[in-house]
């Protein structure tokens, strides 16, 4: 059943959070004076059902006592219709939206079988023959309240997770005026503002760090338990804490965009989607309110025509329906994605997609990006090889820094690093060309230099001298000026230390891994060979990789891939899975169906473990709230009434209870294998 129709805007409200970080106190009010006002139900109908227990004959039949006196049974109907009123409101507003929405649900189905034991019990008192049932039905009233409540706590912890999130971005900020320091607050901040943190405060907007210096703690919003260090001209994300320094940042935009307020969403959004396994569960939520309606109404007709009192046939319909609400079958599913969600999101493991991370169950290989996922992506030039002896090596790099100096890719970051390390001074470039997977060319000097890859060459058929030599591990560009081949630069790219652990984890599940690059065979083979790999694909330019997925799923494996979502978009749609990594704040932006805030490989193995369990625990939780009513419902029925076994009403509202509340609690014991 649909969370939010399920108590028709009442009780589940926690789950449908604010996207502003402030709004979001209260609607966690709101949902704790919900919490309130049942608890304050409940007490006010437990103080009446002493005196209705008392005043009820059968109960005084069971004690062997004689209590009436004139009048006695309308204080009885007096207690009950306050009982019924007060205790049963929520029930009763539940019933009227539900079955105006032409959505019968548990509200319907509570409502409808005290609204039936009520009339019935008023219509004794005003002259039909037979028993009233005023004791159940304040009984009955009193365990759903109880439940209601202890439910909503467990609600409450699972969304508790977001409310969490929410609450990291600090309130105010220290604003730094012309000569002084002004506290404003942090929803007011707008891009270029310049904000002072102090040490253990709280980071309260993303930015650059002007001047200052410190240890942050940012393992809340990317699950990396470390303390990062942070410099001028790092970047930084509100809501994380800072360590002893102080510094000051430039605010980068205002807290509606920042990171946090996107991940809040993310995970706001997650929540409400809906995945296969929870569309299963309304299905057979819908499925059981029917059942329970048919079979509350055909027991009452089946032991009212068999000669048994009207009582008797209503006691068992009103005990079938209660016993049958699909009330933890309508929490079993929501209950595990709010946690889910919200704790993958504090280990870094953004879900925008619900039914990709129910799959990740499914995955039978995993396909690496090479650069920044297993390898740490920190390019360093390890040789730089001249052809032509006019060329010197210091010429080379000169040249080819100046074609790499506007590129973010990692080969380019490792060449201008070399170049500020020799303390050369880049040249211009003009005519600036990006030739697509292969390299760039410009002019620089005058002359038209291009950087290009090993697979430029093989396709314009230039034959590389025999003095070019490089290890396996080495990435090489080669440098042409004026169409000859002048040099190359090696370069070597460190493998993570997560990585091997990774791999290692997968085989163990049975899952194949995959290296997809565009670096030349020889690297890797090494690092394939090295991580202990199933298999790699080399030298593939963007627009392959696509292709590539493509072979693997005709082969029937299920593929999941990781990259880094910008230029390796077109793959990750493709694949089952698509993962972007390392993707920091463009999360909006990605085509992948999850995004890992680190680019450790560690995390993809976790968030299919993950996957794994919250797909168990959703399992779990739809077969015990089924399960429950196979065995109950007969019994409720009265199958075994000639055995003399036969639930009331309390018991019936007793088992519902239980059963509810063993969902919610199965949901909350979920966690992420570190």
């Amino acid at each position: 059943m649909e969370m939010n129709k399920m108590h028709e805007g009442m009780e589940h409200q926690q789950m449908h959070h604010s996207h502003d970080p402030h709004m979001g106190m209260s609607e966690h009010d709101h949902h704790a004076m919900m919490i309130a006002d049942f608890k304050k139900r409940f007490y006010v109908v437990l103080a009446l059902t002493a005196p209705i227990m008392l005043l009820s004959t059968m109960i005084q039949h069971f004690m062997g006592v004689n209590w009436q006196f004139k009048g006695s049974s309308y204080i009885l109907f007096a207690l009950s219709s306050v009982v019924f009123v007060y205790g049963g409101w929520p029930f009763l507003a539940g019933l009227v939206s539900e079955a105006k929405a032409r959505n019968p649900g548990m509200m319907f189905l509570i409502g409808f079988a005290i609204t039936v034991a009520y009339s019935y019990s008023v219509a004794i008192v005003f002259g039909l023959k037979g028993m009233d049932f005023f004791w159940e039905l304040a009984t009955l009233i009193l365990i759903m309240l109880l439940g209601h409540w202890i439910e909503m706590r467990s609600v409450m912890g699972a969304s508790n997770e977001l409310e969490l999130l929410v609450k990291l971005m600090p309130a105010d900020a220290h604003m730094v005026m012309p000569g002084m320091v002004h506290d404003v607050k942090t929803d007011t901040l707008k891009a270029n503002d310049v904000i002072l943190v102090k040490p253990g405060e709280k980071v309260a907007a993303d930015g650059i760090i002007l001047e200052g210096e410190s240890y942050l703690n940012e393992s809340m919003l990317t699950g990396e338990s470390r303390p990062v260090q942070k410099v001028k001209g790092d970047k930084v994300i509100a809501g994380s804490i800072n360590g002893n320094g102080s510094f000051k940042v430039t605010v980068s935009h205002a807290a509606k965009d920042s990171y946090l307020s996107q991940v809040v969403k993310l995970v706001d959004d997650a929540q409400k989607s809906k995945s296969q396994t929870q569309l299963l569960a309304d299905t057979a939520a819908k499925w059981l309110t029917v059942i329970a309606l048919i079979t509350g109404i055909g027991t009452f007709m089946y032991w009212f025509l068999t000669g048994q009192t009207i009582a008797f046939a209503m006691e068992r319909m009103v005990t079938v329906i209660v016993i049958c609400c699909p009330h933890a079958l309508g929490l079993a599913v929501p209950l595990v994605v709010a946690k889910s969600t919200a704790l993958s999101a504090k280990h870094g493991l953004l879900i925008k997609n619900r039914t990709a991370f129910e799959n990740a169950r499914k995955i039978t290989t995993v396909v690496f990006d090479k650069t920044g996922t297993l390898t740490l992506g920190k390019f360093e030039v390890s040789k730089v090889v001249s052809f032509n002896k006019e060329i010197k090596q210091d010429d080379l790099i000169r040249l080819a820094s100046a074609l790499e100096q506007n590129s973010e890719h990692p080969i380019a970051t490792g060449i201008l690093q070399k170049v500020k390390d020799l303390k050369i001074t880049i040249p211009q470039a003009q005519n600036f060309k990006a030739i697509t997977g292969q390299g760039v060319g410009a002019t620089v000097d005058g002359k038209r230099v291009l950087v290009v890859s090993p697979g430029y060459l093989k396709e314009n058929k230039l034959a590389v001298p025999g003095e070019y030599q490089a290890n396996d591990t080495e990435t090489v560009v080669f440098v042409l000026i004026d169409q000859h081949l002048a040099g190359y630069i090696a370069l070597s790219d460190e493998i993570r230390a997560e990585s091997a652990d990774a791999i290692k984890t997968l085989r163990q599940e049975n899952i194949k891994s995959v290296l997809l690059t565009g670096d030349n065979s020889k690297v890797a083979a090494s690092v394939s060979k090295t991580l202990g790999m199933d298999s790699f694909i080399a030298e593939v330019l963007p627009h392959q990789k696509l292709d590539k997925i493509k072979d693997l799923q005709i082969n029937g494996e299920f593929v999941a891939m990781t990259g880094d979502g910008v230029n390796d978009a077109p793959a990750l749609a493709q694949a089952d899975i698509g993962i972007a990594v390392g993707s920091g704040s463009d999360i909006a932006a990605e085509t992948a169906g999850i995004v890992l805030v680190n680019s450790n490989p560690k995390d993809i193995v976790s968030l299919i473990l993950f996957g794994k369990a919250t797909y168990r625990k959703m399992i779990q939780n739809l077969i015990w709230a089924t399960g429950y009513n196979v065995v109950a419902l007969p019994l409720a029925a009265g199958v075994l009434y000639s055995r003399g076994v036969l639930l009331s009403p309390a018991v019936g509202a007793v088992l519902m209870t239980v059963s509810t509340v063993v969902v919610a609690i199965n949901a909350s014991t979920l966690k992420v294998k570190e």
